[in-house]
């Protein structure tokens, strides 16, 4: 049974929806019961659109820094393995998949939303790739997958600074694709969702498969170096002072080690 992920179906639509109060941290579990819920997806004919949903008040605001924060490079690299291959399932699912974002989506949330086929973002949202706060880097694919979005030279400010955008401003860079009312985000998305279970399902697939295969290029062992560099940071200084300063809310003081 799992504890932080459900699958729910109604009408040919499912939703997998994050609940893993208060902050939906993505932690190794999490990222497990994620990688379940995307094959069931895959797997499940009766599953024609699929929405992802952390809830009414947050998207999923990162990782787990209390299970990350005293890692070494050997113990972050099954839970940033885990993330990054639930992600890679996510994006492959054969149907059209919508984000519904409410509240914050950072870090690996970020990475999550990247991989749907549209987003829907709250206006009263807030994205952003955070890790460098935290003296690391996006593990789970940021790197890869936001260029495609947004533009490597746009993709490089937002990794560099680790700012966190408004859904406008999403919306105006191409981050996401609809802002709404924080409380249609969900409906809309499960609107939409239905509108495209009733429609060329096949053929949506098709397309699919085609624009991932052209919009990948090398991801692969662009996704492998990613997860290399982002597993070493875990033997820096930077990273233990970075993410012991998250959880003692301060900000941190860098030492360049």
């Amino acid at each position: 049974m799992a504890q932080f992920v459900r699958l729910e179906v109604r009408d040919a639509v499912a939703t997998i929806r994050l609940d893993r109060p208060p902050a939906n941290a993505m932690s190794e579990q999490l990222s497990l019961e994620l990688w379940d819920a995307a094959r069931e997806a895959t797997s499940n004919d009766a599953i024609k659109a699929v929405v992802i949903w952390g809830g009414e008040r947050v998207f999923a605001a990162g990782a787990d820094i209390k299970e990350m924060a005293g890692f070494g490079p050997r113990e972050v690299e099954p839970v940033v393995g885990a993330l990054e291959s639930a992600l890679r399932h996510i994006e492959a699912i054969p149907k059209i998949v919508i984000a519904a974002i409410n509240g914050y989506a950072l870090g690996g949330g970020c990475e999550l939303a990247l991989c749907a086929d549209f987003r829907f973002a709250a206006s009263d949202a807030r994205i952003g790739q955070t890790e460098v706060r935290l003296g690391i880097a996006p593990g789970a694919g940021g790197t890869q997958r936001l260029p495609r979005l947004v533009g490597l030279q746009r993709a490089r400010e937002l990794i560099f600074s680790g700012r966190i955008v408004t859904a406008e401003e999403a919306h105006a860079i191409g981050l996401v694709d609809r802002v709404l009312g924080p409380s249609e985000v969900y409906p809309t998305a499960l609107e939409e969702a239905a509108r495209f279970a009733r429609g060329p399902t096949l053929a949506y697939r098709a397309a699919k498969i085609a624009l991932n295969a052209a919009a990948q290029g090398d991801q692969s062992k662009g996704l492998e170096v990613e997860r290399e560099v982002f597993r070493d940071l875990f033997a820096t200084e930077d990273q233990k002072e970075g993410m012991r300063a998250f959880l003692e809310k301060r900000d941190p003081v860098f030492r360049q080690r």
